[in-house]
């Protein structure tokens, strides 16, 4: 992610949060609404990854989920972490953080809510914690980097925050056998609206199939090595 002018809004319905209990299988989705969005439609990330590679997919991404917990608002099903449900998985899909900087700094002064995260050299933080704690089941972890929405105004403060955490975790991905990260905006059409949901934020039908495809080509090129 280098030029970012998004995210994603907080919706806590309880309503829009994961459906499955699986505890095992193929491929887990964990992560906020970008990779949760159009999930009613069946046209969320996760589906599309589903149908491209013909591989059993479970998606636990929430609206407003967040990787560190604590603060007002906070409930335990919008927690990244918790998503990564005990068992074994050949991958995990995951992204997330946006929430987290704008719920705790209101995308101001987000330095140290940033270093919570990932820390500056890449080796500490939630983030970490979280991607070797899908390492210890086995999985093999993709992180999808957020796209640029230009026309959303949600957020915009913590642009060069969530561009500085990113650039971490594809620093910590490359020092990491089994841990991968990828861009969503190298995929991603800024200028495309019909890529975008009405909230100009979200990814459309049409922008989620985007995105599953990129996850969907960058897992069948990993797994083919």
């Amino acid at each position: 992610m280098r030029k970012l002018h998004l995210t994603l809004t907080l919706v806590i319905f309880a309503a829009c949060g994961p459906t499955s209990r699986q505890q095992d299988g193929d491929i887990l989705v964990i992560g906020d609404s970008v990779l949760a969005w159009n999930r009613s439609s069946g046209g969320d990330v996760g589906s599309v990854i589903e149908a491209e590679l013909g591989r059993d997919v479970v998606s636990r991404a929430t609206f407003g989920a967040r990787i560190s917990g604590g603060g007002s608002g906070f409930l335990g099903s919008l927690s990244i972490p918790d998503q990564l449900v005990a068992g074994k998985w050949n991958w995990v899909v995951m992204n997330g953080g946006a929430n987290d900087l704008g719920s705790s700094c209101g995308c101001t002064g987000c330095e140290a809510e940033l270093d919570t995260l990932i820390s500056q050299d890449a080796t500490t933080g939630a983030i970490p914690d979280l991607i070797a704690k899908a390492q210890r089941s086995g999985a093999n972890v993709l992180w999808v980097g957020y796209y640029q929405a230009p026309e959303s105004r949600s957020f915009r403060g913590c642009r060069p925050f969530l561009v500085d955490m990113e650039q971490r975790i594809a620093e910590f991905a490359r020092s990491r056998q089994g841990v991968s990260f990828i861009d969503a905006e190298d995929a991603f059409d800024p200028k495309a609206r019909a890529l975008f949901a009405a909230d100009r934020t979200h990814p459309s039908v049409a922008g989620s199939a985007v995105i599953g495809r990129f996850v969907a080509r960058e897992i069948a090129r990993l797994s083919a090595q």
